[in-house]
């Protein structure tokens, strides 16, 4: 069995986290995905706090196993997100857009354990500076917001700096992307596209089937010109955004005609007009399966892929 110090660190059977996706990681999947031995991650994104409530609860209800909350630090409802994870013991806190410097006491006054996601070697310095107990490096091959730096680049980088935990993401779907994190230095993996094709996934099932159905080249950057790309698959919604950029619209408009648009998608099914949020790894995902069996599948090859490795150096094969 593949085992780092990150599942030791998170109460985990195995080292494999699921992204928190706005409009996606409901309790729903978070606890599929903890009851299989991963972590699973509650996605607060935009939602106010006593949505994200209902979620935390739910998920309780459905495992009890550790899960996660992801809170997107730039959200109006932050401070209340923060009080109410704090309110019900949430074991894991994952964060995005900012520093959770602000909150690391409330965070460490429960025994949470807080993981940043960074996509630069600076911010991961600075985090590690603040107090937070591992890091998510994730690459430019995620779906959703990006930084500039691939995986391959970002992820030894980060570990070479920092001397806390590193867990790879962006471009992971496989056992053999997972063995390439671990080589990286990283001590596990996140995951968040290969999750959303998952039958435990509560969005819609068009969704699902663009990302089985995406080749390598069909995910496109959007909103480069604002400062916080976004990586989509390719469609109606994509082409007209990326027409308004070039066109010289105004941050307020790009915002407004961008508003809703991954609930759209990912909610009522809309893939043309709205936001289908996925990574580059789509053209690797081929089938919507139980997120027991994504897990399993993942260990088990990666388990091959390293008896492979070693054999190679025993002179084997």
């Amino acid at each position: 069995m593949v085992n780092t110090e990150i599942c030791d660190l998170l109460g985990i059977k195995y080292p494999i986290l699921q992204g928190g996706m706005a409009w996606v990681s409901d309790a729903n999947l978070a606890a599929a995905v903890s009851e299989a031995g991963g972590l699973g991650i509650i996605a607060a994104g935009n939602a106010p706090a006593d949505l994200v409530e209902k979620e935390i609860i739910k998920a309780k209800e459905l495992t009890d196993k550790p899960f996660g909350v992801n809170i997107m630090l730039l959200s109006p409802f932050v401070d209340d997100v923060v009080d109410t994870v704090v309110k019900h013991g949430v074991h894991v806190i994952t964060t995005g857009a900012g520093s959770p410097g602000k909150y690391m006491d409330k965070f460490k006054n429960i025994g949470a354990k807080v993981i940043p996601v960074v996509a630069s070697v600076a911010l991961a310095k600075r985090m590690e500076s603040a107090g937070v107990d591992a890091l998510i490096a994730e690459g430019m091959e995620s779906g959703g917001h990006i930084g500039e730096l691939t995986t391959m680049a970002l992820v030894p980088q980060v570990v070479d700096k920092v001397r806390i935990p590193v867990i790879a993401a962006g471009g992971v779907a496989d056992g053999r992307g997972f063995v390439a994190a671990l080589a990286l230095g990283a001590k596990g993996v996140q995951m968040g596209t290969r999750f959303v094709a998952s039958k435990e996934c509560t969005i819609s099932k068009l969704y699902k089937e663009a990302v089985v159905k995406a080749k390598d080249r069909d995910t496109i950057v959007t909103g480069r010109v604002t400062g916080h790309p976004v990586r989509i698959l390719k469609n109606k919604l994509a082409r007209e955004f990326l027409k308004l950029e070039n066109s010289g619209a105004t941050m307020e408009e790009l915002e407004k005609f961008g508003d809703g648009k991954l609930r759209l998608a990912a909610r009522e099914g809309d893939i043309i007009n709205g936001s289908v949020m996925a990574g580059q790894i789509s053209g690797l995902i081929k089938d919507i399966k139980p997120v027991k069996e994504i897990i399993e599948d993942i260990v088990k090859e990666a388990e091959a892929v390293l008896k492979s490795i070693n054999s190679l150096f025993e002179g084997e094969i």
